[in-house]
């Protein structure tokens, strides 16, 4: 029997934590929603970053939806592709690992584009597009749900998780836009970035090996 904790089983909260964590350093890795949000930043000023923060946020709605609602019907049905995911899942986890402590130093430079018109909504359907099309994205997510969260964890536990990974997306994006409006921010990040990446890269390999075994 599952200890609880007024009543909210403790196998949820180590779950949630796990999961937390493992999105929050994958954050940490500059992907295309970091490249989005940077540009929209630069070129457009951090409020237009806010709307395609939203953007971002409502492309991973989509892929949590069919990833907690489809794939938790398919595994019903073939219970052995959980194993099978998890251990891709794992695996994937480590090939970002590997990639981000490959990843070159280059400092991030980004051309300058005001005189283009924009708009609240064009920036929030940029960064939703970015997410919605990215494959990686789809892949992520499915990874970390199938890999980290129990087949037996009812989908409204496995919903409180998909809002926090929407809402903590949204809020870290948002939290980049305002860091890096600054400039002395950004020349700051460029000077340790190679370092960063490969902190992460290495947390990334550590929690693959970690999921597979």
């Amino acid at each position: 029997m599952h200890h609880k904790i007024k009543g909210f089983n403790i196998t949820y909260i180590n779950e949630f934590l796990i999961l937390a964590a493992t999105i929050q350093i994958a954050l940490m890795s500059p992907g295309p929603d970091f490249m989005i949000t940077l540009r929209q930043t630069i070129n457009f000023g951090k409020s237009y970053a806010y709307y395609s923060s939203i953007g971002i946020g409502f492309g991973i709605l989509v892929h949590l939806t069919y990833t907690i609602l489809g794939f938790g019907l398919l595994i019903k049905n073939m219970p052995y592709l959980l194993d099978v995911v998890r251990i891709l899942g794992a695996l994937y986890l480590i090939y970002l690992g590997i990639g981000s402590l490959k990843s070159n130093s280059n400092s991030i430079k980004i051309l300058n584009e005001k005189g283009i018109k924009h708009s609240p909504k064009k920036s929030f359907f940029t960064g939703f597009f970015c997410n919605l099309l990215n494959p990686k994205a789809t892949l992520f997510f499915l990874s970390i749900f199938t890999a980290i969260v129990s087949i037996d964890t009812p989908i409204y536990i496995q919903s409180l998780y998909g809002i926090y990974c929407i809402l903590i997306n949204i809020f870290w994006y948002m939290f980049i836009a305002n860091i890096l409006s600054k400039k002395k921010n950004m020349n700051l990040y460029n000077k340790y970035k190679s370092n960063i990446e490969k902190g992460i890269g290495l947390i990334l390999i550590l929690l693959g090996i970690k999921l597979i075994f």
